[in-house]
C-alpha cells in the first residue's frame, strides 16, 4: 500500500466510538524506512460527544486494534479529543508527528485547524520526549544479538527529528528528507538494507555509527539550549475553546 492508496482506509473511521476528527499515517511509511511486509500504522482522534462523558460508564478515551483491512495488516490506534489534547500539552512527540504526519488518511477544516492551534503547544521541552525515546532504542539496540538494521534507523530518525523541531518549530518525521543536513551519508544504504529484509547489521562498523550518534545526541542538547521554542504552551484557553466547540457541535441550544 503506497501514498496513492491511503484514502482506501477511510472507512476505518465507522470504528470509532466518535465522531472522526483525523486519520493519518504514521510508523515506517511516515519515517521514510518501510519494508515490503510493513504493517500500516494508523493513528487518529475522534470527538465523543457530551452523553458519552455524563453517562454511567466511563467514556472510551482510547481505541487500540489490529485488524486485516484490504490485505494488509493495519495498527490502528486513536484518542478522544480531550485525551490527545493532554498528550499535546505534556510534551509528547508522538502526538505531535501524528498530527502533521502529511500521510492524511481523512481530514477536513476542523483538522487542519487543530494543526494551526497545535504550533502555540509546541516547546522546547519535547527535547525529553525525543532524548528519552533515542535512549530507549539505544538500549534496545544494545540488548540484541545480532542487532538490527531497522532498530539502528529508528534511533538516526528519533534524533534528527527532535534536532530539527528545537531548531525550526517544525515536525518533520521522514529520514530520508531530514539526513542529508546532519553529515549521514549512509543512511541511503541503511534504509536500502531494511527494505532488502537484510535486518542484521553489519558490526564492523558499529564503531563509526556509535560515534555519529553521539555526536547526534550533544547536538541535540545543543539544540534544546538554544531552541527559539516557548518554555510553555501559548495557547491553552483556545485549545480549551476548540475542545468545547468539537464537543458540542450539532447538540441544540448549546
Amino acid at each position: 500500500m503506497g501514498m496513492s492508496d491511503w484514502e482506501t482506509l477511510q472507512p476505518l473511521a465507522r470504528t470509532l466510538p466518535g465522531r472522526p476528527l483525523f486519520l493519518t499515517i504514521s510508523g515506517a511509511h511516515l519515517y521514510g524506512f518501510p519494508s515490503p511486509d510493513s504493517d500500516v500504522d494508523l493513528r487518529g482522534v475522534y470527538v465523543l460527544p457530551p452523553q458519552a462523558l455524563l453517562g454511567l460508564d466511563p467514556p472510551v478515551e482510547t481505541v487500540s486494534q489490529t485488524t486485516l483491512y484490504a490485505g494488509v495488516e493495519v495498527d490502528l490506534v486513536a484518542h478522544d479529543l480531550k485525551k490527545f489534547l493532554d498528550l499535546l500539552l505534556h510534551k509528547n512527540g508522538y502526538v505531535l508527528e501524528q498530527l502533521y504526519s502529511p500521510l492524511v488518511v481523512a481530514g477536513g477544516a476542523e483538522f487542519e485547524e487543530l494543526r494551526a492551534l497545535a504550533q502555540g503547544a509546541i516547546t522546547r521541552h519535547v527535547q525529553h520526549h525525543y532524548a528519552g525515546f533515542a535512549r530507549h532504542r539505544l538500549h534496545e539496540f544494545a540488548a540484541e544479538s545480532p542487532r538490527r538494521v531497522k532498530t539502528l534507523l529508528y534511533v538516526y530518525r528519533v534524533l534528527l527529528t527532535g534536532i530539527h523541531l528545537l531548531r525550526t518549530g517544525e515536525v518533520e518525521a521522514n529520514l530520508l528528507h531530514l539526513y542529508p543536513a546532519f553529515d549521514l551519508p549512509f543512511i541511503p544504504d541503511l534504509i536500502a538494507q531494511k527494505a532488502a529484509e537484510r535486518a542484521a547489521l553489519d558490526e564492523s562498523a558499529l564503531p563509526h555509527y556509535q560515534q555519529s550518534i553521539e555526536r547526534l545526541q550533544a547536538e541535540l542538547e545543543a539544540a534544546f539550549a538554544a531552541s527559539p521554542l516557548p518554555e510553555e504552551p501559548a495557547n491553552r484557553p483556545a485549545l480549551n475553546d476548540f475542545l468545547l466547540r468539537m464537543r458540542f457541535r450539532g447538540v441544540p441550544n448549546v
